[in-house]
């Protein structure tokens, strides 16, 4: 693990959480994009070298829109870069880690994912994150 990468946030309405954390954070919205694989609008905002990343659900039935209803908006992962994602969720896997996804796939911000379970994670989603290089 090489840094904190970003920590997602989620969100009932996008639009109004970018306006109260451009408030908050004293710095503007850097980029908003939605990721089909997890049916979610995000949003980005620096702080320092790290992120913070507000997610908002597409669908009602969505894993944004079922974490909002089970424990309210809120924090939801915190995502950690590495250098080599397919390496690290094999370290992973032989700690004993379980891994939500098994191969890595395309999320937010130009990067390659995979998250591991809360249950492995004393209850903290983790998301591990690697640059798609071009």
């Amino acid at each position: 693990m090489q840094k904190i990468e970003h920590i997602g946030i989620a969100v009932q309405n996008l639009d109004l959480a970018i306006a109260n954390y451009e408030t908050l954070l004293n710095t503007p919205c850097y980029k908003t994009e939605m990721v089909e694989s997890e049916r979610v609008n995000t949003a980005f905002f620096k702080v320092g070298e790290s992120k913070i990343e507000l997610l908002e659900s597409l669908d009602a039935d969505g894993v944004i829109a079922k974490f909002i209803a089970k424990k309210g908006e809120g924090l939801h992962h915190i995502a950690f870069e590495v250098a080599n994602i397919k390496q690290e969720m094999e370290r992973l896997k032989q700690a004993g880690f379980s891994l939500i996804n098994e191969v890595p796939k395309a999320g937010a911000d130009n990067k390659l994912v995979c998250f591991v379970h809360p249950k492995t994670a004393n209850g903290v989603l983790i998301e591990i994150c690697q640059e798609i290089k071009f």
